[in-house]
């Protein structure tokens, strides 16, 4: 339901994308329209499949309906009426909705009316449509009756929304830079992933990308060390009973993978925390050894419809940089901040230094009592304070054993993403019976804080590749420094692998010359460079591989003891001694630039 103008607008929106659907399609079927982020859409069942030249159309329509100034009117309607209308009119989703409102009990249901077009819904809308500021229908997707892939596909028509013409213009201008920032597109280019049609959703990596989850995941680990954590891995695969008791069975059982072992039924994990419990329960536990962080880069499988699979940032397969500290209550904020402080480090480290923090509250379905609900949901509101969040609530959000936090890091562009989490638990040591000795000998229970980072290791390198248009930090690129050869003569090979590759390699530097990887088995090759590439050609493949820094060596540079590096970042060209340059390129590392 819209809460505020610009949603209103944004829902009063997707009325006249229906009714101008209704004009081009009498015969189509409504099923529901919402406002969202930055717009709205509208699902049709319709008699054929949409093509794009069809948007500019349907906008047309919506145009003229905009300029006639119709009031948005509105009808209370007993439901029972209302649901033999829907049938009668044969516009079965909207039956379908007011069975559900049937159902709960309701005795009537509003409509909203603009000239002869009448649709069912709570609003509230503009007075008019002449309040409906600048639009744009942007694309035309499939979706789900419900989101239930059993049911029939319908076709959702996008749009977006904004109360001015200027703002509309920028976010569209927007949306195009983020299309020459489609990390599919730049997984590709740069050769770092790819997907199948053997496994849609589940990411394969390439050599290059590996070199970048490595870079990734060594950093976490130094970082995660620094602060305490000891790091485990716990089984992909896990029996059936334990997925009833942590709760995932009856809150999460449509989005997993199931198997029989043994005649016997396990489950794919879609998360780790009931597997690092059984860690826990390993061994007996004192006051002394908590707070306890054990960190977990595990790797988890989610049933993702195949509509909303969308490169690494919906995938079937993930790695979570997951963390689940043990401690006293009296513990519970010092830790939470210490988290806090460890996300705001790393965060800074990759770029990015503009974050919003949401508190999301308990969700209709959900384990463990009010009171500990209650509780949870206070530590992070006082945490919250004491740490000066720019904290923005989120009802009924929150994961089904407790409240969180959730970090939305913006890029570059503006865009918003969330990544980092930390979820204050109650629930799952009471369903584990998880406890510690305390200083007066008694058995206590231990609170449990779940929390990542990345969020999703995958999603996050998508969002890095989107953040830096594939041009990665210096530190992070899977390859640092190119070198190209100008000519094929032995002299410049000679001089390139021992005078350029060889000590950059051997300073932990990662170089290719010409076109492949250097390794010390070059050292004795009389010629690296077999493509017949002209120089220009060479240097065009280097830019649009994004690699940092390009050495060219000619007959010239090899009777020099100045290197010509040419920067990717700063599109310019400086001459160096060897020893300067790799201080200079130790230094960026180091300081992550």
């Amino acid at each position: 339901m819209p809460n505020s103008k610009i949603e209103t607008m944004r829902h009063s929106t997707s009325h006249v994308l229906a009714a101008a659907v209704l004009e081009m399609f009498p015969e189509a079927k409504l099923a529901i329209g919402p406002s969202i982020e930055n717009g709205f859409y509208y699902d049709f069942d319709l008699p054929r499949t949409l093509i794009p030249e069809d948007l500019p159309l349907i906008e047309e329509k919506m145009k003229n309906i905009i300029k006639k100034d119709y009031k948005f009117e509105k009808a209370i309607v007993p439901i029972a009426v209302a649901l033999k209308e829907a049938k009668k009119n044969k516009q079965n989703y909207k039956a379908d909705l007011i069975q559900d409102l049937i159902n709960q009990g309701e005795k009537e249901v509003s409509f909203y009316r603009i000239n002869n077009f009448t649709d069912l819904c709570r609003g509230p809308h503009v007075k008019s449509t002449r309040d409906i500021g600048a639009f744009k229908l942007t694309s035309i997707a499939g979706a789900y009756w419900r989101g239930d892939e059993k049911n029939k596909m319908l076709q959702r028509i996008y749009g977006v929304g904004f109360l001015t013409q200027k703002e509309l213009e920028e976010y569209l201008k927007m949306l195009e830079e983020a299309k020459k920032r489609d990390h599919r597109k730049l997984g590709i280019e740069l050769d770092l992933f790819s997907f199948s049609d053997y496994g849609p959703g589940f990411p394969f990596w390439h050599a290059k990308g590996m070199i970048l989850r490595n870079l990734l995941t060594d950093y976490w680990r130094i970082e995660h060390a620094k602060t305490g954590y000891v790091e485990i891995n716990t089984p992909i695969i896990l029996r059936e009973e334990l997925w009833h008791q942590s709760g995932h069975w009856e809150n999460y059982k449509n989005s997993m993978y199931f198997t029989k072992i043994d005649k016997q039924g396990y489950a794919i994990k879609p998360m780790n925390c009931p597997g690092g419990i059984q860690i826990y329960k390993n061994s007996i536990h004192s006051y002394r050894e908590l707070p306890l962080r054990v960190a977990e880069l595990g790797l988890v499988h989610r049933h993702e419809l195949s509509g909303v699979l969308h490169g690494l940032f919906r995938a079937r397969s993930f790695t979570q940089d997951d963390a689940h500290i043990y401690c006293r209550e009296d513990q519970v904020a010092s830790e939470i901040c210490s988290v806090i402080r460890l996300v705001e480090k790393m965060y800074q480290d990759l770029g990015f230094s503009d974050y919003h923090v949401e508190l999301s509250t308990r969700p209709d379905k959900s384990i463990g009592s009010d009171t500990d609900w209650e509780r949870a949901e206070s530590i992070l509101e006082k945490v919250a304070n004491k740490m000066n969040l720019k904290l923005k609530i989120n009802p009924g959000d929150g994961a089904f054993y407790g409240p969180k936090f959730d970090f939305h890091i913006k890029d570059s562009i503006g865009r918003t993403w969330q990544c980092a989490t930390i979820q204050l638990d109650f629930s799952m040591p009471e369903r584990f019976d998880l406890e510690y000795i305390d200083e007066d000998g008694s058995r206590k229970r231990p609170v449990m804080i779940h929390r990542t980072v990345f969020g999703s290791l995958e999603r996050f390198i998508g969002v890095l590749l989107e953040q830096y248009s594939g041009a990665l930090p210096l530190w992070l690129s899977p390859v640092q420094v190119r070198v190209l050869t100008v000519n094929d003569d032995i002299e410049t090979f000679t001089y390139a692998i021992n005078k350029v590759c060889k000590p950059l390699y051997d300073a932990g530097v990662r170089v290719q010359l010409n076109h492949k990887d250097f390794s010390s088995d070059m050292i004795n090759a009389k010629s690296l460079d077999n493509s017949s590439m002209t120089v220009g050609k060479k240097i065009r493949n280097a830019e649009m591989a994004k690699i940092p820094y390009m050495i060219v060596l000619g007959e010239k540079e090899v009777k020099s003891d100045l290197l010509p590096i040419r920067s990717y970042q700063h599109s310019h060209l400086e001459s160096l001694k060897l020893d300067k340059f790799i201080d200079k390129i130790k230094k960026e590392i180091i300081n992550k630039k």
